[in-house]
């Protein structure tokens, strides 16, 4: 028996033999998935060894490097090299560990790579012992940091312009204007117009847009019939995008209070061409409206056009009242266009028209207009209470009875019950979808639509057949829409 023992290993040994295999092959599957390589630093000798992993992160050779450690501090970066050694010393001198990063050259191609290196003492209380450490190549995600950075760098600059743009909008308005509703009116519409520059440009990542659909969303539901636009592919930048799309808002406004567009026989015809130095020129061409007298003093909106614009574009911007309707010659040059000329698939102008009137001519009391929506029923879900009140008033001032206000998700379904021809849909109430209330009134085929600020990759109206309004929007919208939406019940029905 005492043989049997001494011929034998004790029952323990194999498995604690087969432990530490297994723990070695986990670390070093974990080392790979990790993308980080491994060395050994024997501080008597000075020999460094380079697993294959390491050697492939960065270059070296794979094995026992003699004075390997004065290699790899030579292949540091010399604006990193000594902040390595300071924090390397100091990092090994207080706990015996040290973790650096730090840019390094590749010696085989000579590529900077940057690195993350980290290393204790084995065993950890022997200031002579081997230094266990891996590296690992961050260079992508510095790449990405670098790139995350420069875009909030970026969008904090956007904002700052959209803001001081804004307050400057918001101050001339004021100065022009010999009212508070006045003011109101022209602010919002000039808010409108930035903010159809701002959804053109979301929709490319801010690469610009094409004049075609500039023109699009600033006339495409402002007079069915009496306002075209044609003229070749250009693509704008974003600064250019947000000077044509202001321009042509001003020129609608002033075509809808004073111009073409105050009678049923005016015409609005707006065509461009791209020009030999690389810009574009646009004319913008009033006909068959009231006989034009030239304004006293300039407003805002002149200074805006012979002022801005043209600077904006890198141009000219030259405004004529002719009796005979007014006309608009703006000069871009090429400074104006997008560097990429391509741009993503977006929508086609004909939605645009249909999703972004500019500013439609004002809703008559008289009734028959386009937008004549008196003593229409309508339920209103909105979960913003101001731009609840705001369209409450607005479709009450047009003649439209409001039969209630639904805030919630359950407050819309309790006013199912209520007598009403028509509902405004907020998409998003508060974090929950309105797909439910949509569902129970498509189930009994009652007209909606919706008022949304979300785009329709971020929310499902595709599956009903109801007309969308985007945000910011005004009352002339909400009723062509709705007006729409009861036109489609009729025929469906």
């Amino acid at each position: 028996m005492a043989k049997e023992a001494a011929d034998h290993p004790a029952a323990g040994d194999a498995p604690s033999q087969g432990a530490s295999q297994d723990t070695r092959s986990r670390a070093a599957r974990a080392l790979a998935a990790a993308n980080m390589g491994e060395f050994e630093y024997d501080r008597r000798t000075g020999h460094v060894t380079i697993s294959s992993r390491m050697a492939a992160i960065t270059g070296l050779a794979e094995g026992v490097t003699e004075d390997g450690r004065d290699l790899i501090f030579s292949l540091i970066h010399a604006d990193d090299r000594e902040r390595v050694r300071e924090q390397i010393a100091a990092g090994l001198a207080q706990d015996g560990r040290y973790e650096v990063r730090y840019r390094m050259v590749r010696p085989d191609n000579g590529r900077v790579l940057w690195m993350y290196s980290a290393a204790a003492f084995d065993p950890p209380d022997d200031p002579e012992a081997t230094l266990i450490g891996v590296v690992q190549d961050l260079s992508e995600r510095r790449v990405d940091d670098e790139l995350r950075a420069t875009m909030v760098a970026e969008l904090d600059h956007r904002v700052k312009n959209v803001l001081a743009s804004v307050q400057s909008m918001a101050l001339q308005s004021a100065r022009k204007t010999t009212s508070l509703d006045a003011f109101l009116k022209t602010f919002a519409g000039r808010l409108e117009a930035m903010a159809s520059a701002h959804t053109l440009l979301t929709a490319t990542r801010w690469r610009g847009a094409e004049i075609v659909n500039i023109a699009a969303a600033e006339l495409g539901g402002l007079a069915p019939g009496q306002a075209h636009w044609r003229g070749p592919e250009i693509v704008l930048n974003p600064r250019a995008t947000n000077a044509l799309t202001l321009a042509l808002h001003e020129l609608a406004t002033n075509a809808v209070k004073y111009g073409a567009l105050s009678v049923e026989t005016g015409r609005v015809d707006v065509t461009w061409r791209a020009m030999s130095d690389g810009g574009f020129e646009l004319i913008w061409q009033e006909r068959g409206g009231p006989p034009v007298i030239v304004p006293q003093k300039r407003g805002f909106g002149c200074t805006l056009l012979e002022r801005v614009t043209g600077r904006e574009l890198g141009g000219s911007a030259v405004l004529e009242f002719r009796p005979a309707g007014v006309r608009a010659l703006l000069r871009a040059d090429a400074s104006a266009l997008a560097a990429t000329p391509k741009l993503p698939a977006t929508a086609a102008p004909a939605a645009i028209e249909a999703e972004r009137p500019a500013e439609p001519r004002q809703a008559s009391t008289g009734g028959g207009g386009p937008d004549d929506i008196r003593g229409v029923k309508v339920l209103v879900v909105e979960d913003a209470v101001l731009l609840a009140i705001e369209l409450e008033s607005g479709l009450t001032e047009a003649g439209a009875e409001v039969v209630g206000v639904a805030a919630t998700l359950d407050e819309a379904q309790a006013m199912l019950a209520l007598q009403f021809d028509v509902a405004v849909l907020d998409a998003n109430l508060n974090g929950e979808s309105v797909t439910p209330v949509a569902a129970a009134l498509a189930a009994r085929g009652q007209p909606f639509i919706f008022a949304t600020g979300y785009r329709d990759a971020d929310i499902t109206t595709e599956a009903f057949d109801a007309p969308v309004v985007r945000k910011p929007y005004n009352v002339h919208q909400i009723a062509a829409a709705l007006l729409q939406a009861m036109g489609q019940a009729r025929a469906a029905g």
